[in-house]
């Protein structure tokens, strides 16, 4: 009943925070993305199809497709691996305290974009490479440096 309501109101509009859908077009103009969420399947979709962005993931999975949720490492280990990446050549981009330590526990770099409502803590942060203050910075330079790539384009 709650996953059905919350995918009708996705439908109208998706929450997302400033900046998320340009910064996914972005990236994803660069690099194949996965999606590791703790949203079931179903509102995974609504919210891709809602805001126009099913295109931009190679890779779309729930925890409730792994064995252990967030802070576990599994649902990051399965989208890399179905990325056919390792996690040490991939970057996670997190919000939450748990989506901090599953992705730096399998092995990511680690960006943190703490939501403004419910940031995390300290020690959920020390675990990220970058942190960043807002979706907006989040650029496709700012990623490469997190390779050692060069820094060409935004």
């Amino acid at each position: 009943m709650v996953i059905d309501q919350m995918k009708a109101r996705y439908a109208e509009h998706v929450p997302f925070m400033p900046g998320a859908v340009a910064a996914v077009r972005r990236l994803a103009a660069r690099w194949p993305l996965g999606l590791a969420s703790s949203s079931p399947p179903v509102l995974i979709g609504a919210v891709l199809d809602g805001a126009g962005l099913r295109d931009c993931f190679a890779v779309t999975m729930s925890t409730e497709q792994v064995a252990h949720g967030k802070p576990a490492p599994d649902i990051y280990l399965a989208v890399t691996g179905r990325l056919g990446r390792p996690p040490q050549r991939c970057a996670a981009v997190e919000d939450s305290a748990n989506g901090l330590r599953s992705a730096a526990a399998a092995g990511l770099r680690v960006i943190a974009v703490p939501h403004p409502r419910y940031p995390p803590g300290a020690d959920a942060l020390s675990l990220a490479t970058l942190v960043l203050p807002s979706l907006t910075e989040l650029t496709t330079g700012a990623v490469a440096q997190l390779a050692g790539e060069s820094r060409s384009g935004d």
